[in-house]
């Protein structure tokens, strides 16, 4: 390296940079690499969880009925006349049941729980129904489709068991008169519907929970109006295999159970009813249990189409036609099939136009 001196003194400064030793520079090149690779892995990890919440599904997106833009608004038109239709239809079924004492039988008390059931039914299906015939995207998010979810196979399930209740009803009215005031006593009709409800309650939570343990992370794009079972396992990047087999036992279990039973009660009616004689109790033994096997009917009916339906990914849209008829189209008909059909409801509803008129 240069000196320099000054001019007039022999003195000399050294102007080169500094040297450390060879052991301090050792331990900083030692200790370099390792702040780098923390900073790596670390930058790495936070980038990994950003990545991994990205994936996740916080929301989903309802397609809707229908793309097509020129049924939107007659489509919505439609279903809201279907909506009013149902809500104020099973409101005054309920309401002609409480205020009239001679509708205080169990029949009538299972046509209020059931009148109940499609009320509410409608009330969390419906109207997110109606926002997808006029938004653009109708977004849910995955707590609110979760909730969905469960109070759909919630109210489907019990709905399955009081037909069930109401067909045993039947039986018993129509089989065992003298024994109908000890069989169905308030007491075994509060039973029966406690237990539909809490059978109800077991079937949508072993539902749900399946549901939300997978993992959506490829789409968010549901093609229905509601959060379904079907729909949802498509969407799904987990295995559903045994989302399948539990959804397809517990569907199986309560169709087979309450279905026996409905097919039972009816064949002993039918059984019965051909060993009577006079005509006006014929007559009367049909009209006690025609309403009952209309809905029967059309309920079950719809329901089996869908379910064949929506197995098949290929028939989507023909499952969201056919699920219409059970989530819309049997709770607005319910209270018309009860009402129109049976003479003390006609009766209960005169006297309370009466009564509310004078």
């Amino acid at each position: 390296m240069r000196s320099h001196s000054c001019p007039g003194n022999s003195q000399s400064w050294d102007l080169s940079p500094p040297t450390k030793p060879a052991s301090s520079r050792s331990k900083e090149s030692e200790a370099l690499p390792d702040v780098v690779v923390s900073h790596f892995l670390t930058d790495h990890s936070l980038k990994t969880v950003a990545m991994e919440n990205d994936s996740s599904v916080i929301e989903f997106i309802l397609i809707g009925l229908t793309n097509q833009p020129e049924l939107q608004l007659p489509l919505f038109f439609l279903f809201l006349v279907n909506y009013v239709v149902t809500v104020v239809g099973n409101l005054s079924l309920m309401n002609l049941t409480v205020l009239n004492s001679h509708l205080h039988t169990p029949m009538y008390f299972f046509i209020f729980n059931l009148s109940f059931i499609d009320l509410c039914h409608s009330l969390v299906l419906t109207p997110k129904m109606l926002m997808s015939f006029m938004s653009e995207k109708n977004i849910i998010s995955f707590a609110g489709c979760m909730t969905q979810l469960f109070f759909f196979c919630f109210f489907v399930h019990s709905e399955c068991y009081v037909l069930t209740a109401m067909a045993y009803d039947r039986y018993v009215a129509i089989c065992k008169p003298l024994l109908y005031t000890v069989a169905m006593s308030p007491q075994v009709c509060f039973l029966l519907m406690c237990g539909s409800y809490v059978m109800g309650f077991a079937g949508a939570i072993a539902h749900t929970a399946n549901m939300v343990r997978l993992s959506f992370c490829d789409t968010n794009t549901i093609n229905h109006y509601m959060c379904d079972i079907f729909p949802l396992l498509q969407l799904s990047c987990s295995n559903t295999y045994a989302n399948e087999l539990v959804d397809s036992i517990i569907v199986s279990t309560v169709v087979t159970l309450s279905s026996f039973i409905i097919f039972i009660s009816y064949a002993l009616i039918l059984s019965n009813i051909l060993h009577i004689s006079s005509t006006g109790g014929l007559s009367k033994a049909f009209s006690t249990c025609g309403s009952h096997m209309i809905t029967v009917a059309l309920f079950y009916g719809s329901g089996l189409f869908t379910h064949l339906k929506t197995s098949s990914a290929d028939s989507v849209d023909q499952g969201k036609f056919f699920s219409i008829f059970y989530t819309n189209v049997v709770p607005m008909l319910n209270p018309l099939i009860y009402s129109l059909r049976n003479k003390d409801v006609r009766f209960a509803l005169k006297k309370t136009l009466k009564r509310f008129a004078n």
